[in-house]
């Protein structure tokens, strides 16, 4: 084996020990797309193209094209979503999670794959989300989610429970700060990590 082949392979071991994954968590409506598509905008100025967003919704389209949310399905899809950021982080990309991942099992679970895990929990008030929910236009997310929520459904915060991280790296408050201050705190973090 050459001296450029080990240099390659130098490099490579340290791109991918660099990489890591931001999980963004917390109940339907609390902004976990918006702030994940700014701090993607934000690290993509910063590292270039070796990162990606991972939104959940996006992908729930090819994996459950029809979903029905029941705790082995999303056990299923939460579980794909972490081995899909593993694969990544080993390649030398960094990642970016949106996902409300109701329990803590399936956030831990990409925590114990990917050695640099960083969970971020978006607080926000119930009823701000509901608000939220109501009026958003989101692209892949279903619609309507807390006007079905009550009647032995299966909405996170309501219907079933949504377990708040017990200690993720990074807390923000949506209701108090705006995407952009929330996007900013995190890729402090991440410049800082």
């Amino acid at each position: 084996m050459g001296s450029g082949t080990q240099a390659t392979e130098v490099t490579q071991a340290t791109e991918a020990k660099e990489a890591y994954t931001i999980w963004i968590t917390g109940l339907p409506g609390c902004g976990k797309t918006t702030i994940a598509e700014k701090v993607y905008e934000s690290l993509c100025k910063l590292q270039g193209p070796a990162v990606k967003h991972l939104q959940l919704d996006k992908i729930r389209k090819i994996i459950t094209p029809e979903p029905n949310y029941t705790e082995e399905e999303r056990r299923i899809v939460y579980a794909s979503l972490a081995y899909m950021a593993q694969l990544l982080v080993e390649s030398g990309i960094s990642v970016i999670i949106d996902a409300t991942a109701n329990r803590r099992r399936y956030r831990d679970l990409a925590r114990s794959l990917i050695p640099r895990f960083i969970e971020v929990y978006v607080e926000c008030p119930l009823d701000v989300c509901i608000k939220r929910e109501r009026v958003r236009h989101a692209e892949y997310a279903p619609t309507g989610i807390y006007a079905s929520a009550g009647g032995g459904g299966t909405v996170p915060g309501v219907d079933v429970e949504y377990e708040v991280p017990l200690h993720p790296e990074i807390v923000v408050r949506s209701d108090i700060m705006n995407a952009d201050a929330c996007a900013d705190a995190i890729v402090l973090y991440v410049q800082e990590m």
